[in-house]
């Protein structure tokens, strides 16, 4: 494997040359300005990723650092869809086989589209297995390359090309920096990556109500795990259980606060995505927007919310539009 430590810290620098990477393989997503009371938000649409998620970004920032003599022993990853579809994606680009543990209620169209991109997929009971230790104990047989899908400074770096992407369109776009982003946040790979990314912007990150631990661990200074039974959320991309160090460390240091919003206001946010930006967002996807439209993120002079991904069922998606949800 690659000399560097797997316990390093995620860099600014690591950020840069993951950006120097990822832009030799996919062009930039859009920022689209959308109007919201009066003022003008600027949309990351990551949701147009080949994958239709940011998640290529860590995974190809890992996969690539990984070395070649490495690469017959495969890699193992663990996601409920998007993470899992990154790691395939960038895998089957580099000829190495890819093997995903995903909870056996993920979404159909998670499970056939990581299917579909080559990888193989362990499923497990998300209330009763631990995808960490399947994952992990995969890993040890095999003598392959695990990679987390955000407790790894590799992939917080990939993700943070986000923020990379964001600081150059801004300026190209209106001649200013980004002075506040919102970004959906379950385990924090892609918030802290993009805190380290743009060190002067106002960082505010957005989960679903009864799933906002990292929010809660900011608050209090240290983390705090998801409550016993939480609630029900359709942003199945946004179910961490607990973070990480690695996440935490760099929002903490950046000050970076967080706000819950319930399952009406993400709806609510994926059909303003739809009816005025013409993008389909997933629920996980559609937090942080949710967060600005209810007024609990309020509006900077140059604010953008990151639209992190749309890979939502159809049916699924349908019933949001047509308010049944």
């Amino acid at each position: 494997m690659t000399g560097q430590s797997p316990h390093r810290k995620p860099s600014r620098q690591g950020v840069l040359a993951a950006a120097a990477k990822v832009a030799e393989i996919v062009p930039e997503t859009p920022l689209l300005p959308l109007e919201i009371a009066g003022r003008t938000v600027w949309c990351k649409a990551e949701c147009l990723q080949p994958i239709g998620a940011f998640k290529l970004r860590g995974a190809w920032h890992r996969l690539t650092d990984i070395d070649a003599d490495d690469w017959g022993a495969g890699v193992v990853a663990f996601s409920s869809g998007n993470h899992a579809q990154g790691v395939a994606w960038a895998a089957r680009r580099l000829g190495i086989e890819a093997t995903i543990v995903m909870p056996s209620d993920a979404p159909a169209k998670k499970l056939a589209a990581t299917r579909a991109l080559g990888a193989s997929v362990v499923l497990y009971d998300r209330m009763t297995g631990s995808r960490e230790e399947i994952a992990g104990a995969l890993a040890a047989e095999r003598g392959a390359v695990l990679v987390p899908s955000f407790d790894d400074p590799w992939v917080i770096e990939g993700q943070g090309s986000v923020g990379i992407e964001i600081a150059a369109q801004m300026e190209a776009l209106t001649g200013a920096a980004p002075d506040r982003i919102v970004i959906p946040c379950g385990g924090g790979g892609l918030s802290a990556g993009i805190a380290l990314a743009c060190p002067e912007a106002d960082i505010r990150i957005a989960e679903p109500e009864g799933w906002d631990d990292m929010a809660r661990s900011l608050e209090a200074g240290e983390i705090v795990p998801v409550a016993p039974n939480p609630p029900f959320t359709s942003c199945d991309a946004l179910q961490t259980l607990r973070v990480s160090p690695l996440t935490f460390g760099p929002l903490a240091a950046a000050g970076a606060k967080g706000v819950a919003v319930t399952e009406a206001e993400i709806a609510e946010a994926m059909r303003v995505a739809f009816g005025q930006l013409r993008l389909v967002v997933e629920p996980g996807g559609a937090v942080a927007l949710a967060a600005v439209l209810a007024g609990k993120v309020p509006i900077a002079e140059h604010t953008v919310v990151v639209l992190s991904g749309g890979n939502v069922d159809p049916a699924a998606f349908a019933r949001v539009l047509e308010g049944t949800r």
